[in-house]
């Protein structure tokens, strides 16, 4: 009985570290991939900030590049890097922003609390959105999170994803697609 309960334990938190980084520690290397793990454009999409605010893909338009940071409420990493990101926007060039898609929330669930909580404390302030069903799709090669890619203001997927968090990688990759 002992063994099947320490199996069942065991994967659970397997199934539970599935959907996380597989990088224990903010400061671990992240895995960095040529081809984005999500479709190549952003699809249309109606859906609201963590908020409620109602968000749709014009925000992509305003800027040459959009950071888009895909993150969930239960990812340590996640997390951890808010802060980092927080201070990211807050320094961010005026034809850049990042936003974040919060994965594991969705229309009036308890995430959203939760996302709200952890970007105030952190001071991310940044845009954080609810995906709705396309943003959901959208998202559905996304195998950990953090996930960051990076939109043009045509809603293009462009440049490299960097799974796992890594702040100042967010940082170069931004810098060499503002210089394109």
């Amino acid at each position: 009985m002992f063994k099947k309960i320490f199996a069942l334990i065991f994967l659970g938190a397997a199934i539970f570290m599935s959907g996380c980084s597989d990088s224990a520690d903010v400061n671990d290397s992240p895995k960095t991939a040529q081809a984005s793990p999500v479709a190549k454009n952003i699809p249309n999409f109606s859906a609201t900030t963590i908020k409620g605010e109602p968000v749709t893909n014009e925000i992509f338009a305003a800027k040459k590049i959009t950071v888009v940071n895909i993150w969930g409420t239960f990812c340590p990493p996640c997390i951890a890097e808010m802060p980092e990101l927080g201070e990211m926007a807050r320094s961010m060039p005026a034809d850049a922003q990042i936003i974040g898609l919060v994965c594991d929330a969705s229309e009036n669930s308890p995430q959203i609390q939760k996302a709200l909580q952890i970007t105030q404390e952190a001071g991310a302030n940044f845009t954080n959105i609810v995906p709705d069903a396309q943003l959901m799709n959208f998202m559905a090669g996304v195998e950990a999170v953090p996930t960051t890619i990076f939109v043009n203001s045509k809603g293009e997927v462009v440049g490299r994803a960097i799974i796992g968090a890594d702040v100042e990688g967010y940082k170069d990759e931004l810098e060499k697609l503002l210089k394109q």
